[in-house]
């Protein structure tokens, strides 16, 4: 018998993000330590970003997994750290800084299960 398994996202509004969430995700594939993933922009416009995880003391891994989402069947989870994530442009050579106005922080981010990702080597 094979048991289930689930990853708890439970982000609080503040520096990081402007939102709480808190949801349970049934996990259909192990989760990836990521590093890159095609996001929406802020106009909605899909670029390749670079991502991380955002905890108390900072950057921290981010992971990619394929969940259950009821509404949608399957879906790409995009999560990271206490915090949240995190994101940057590509062409970015800033540090990881919630102080940086191009950078911007969610709870975490549940797109198609089709979306491209990198995985961290």
């Amino acid at each position: 018998m094979t048991r289930a398994r689930f990853i708890e996202v439970e982000v609080e509004a503040g520096n990081n993000c402007d939102f709480s969430l808190h949801r349970i995700f049934s996990v259909v594939e192990e989760p990836k330590e990521v590093v890159r993933v095609e996001a929406p922009g802020i106009r909605g416009e899909l670029a390749m970003v670079e991502v991380i995880g955002w905890g108390e003391d900072g950057p921290c891994p981010a992971y990619a997994a394929i969940v259950e989402d009821s509404g949608e069947g399957h879906a790409l989870l995009i999560f990271g750290g206490d915090d949240g994530i995190r994101t940057r442009p590509l062409d970015s050579d800033s540090p990881w800084s919630l102080d940086d106005p191009a950078q911007t922080g969610e709870p975490c981010l549940l797109l198609d299960k089709t979306t491209p990702y990198v995985p961290a080597e």
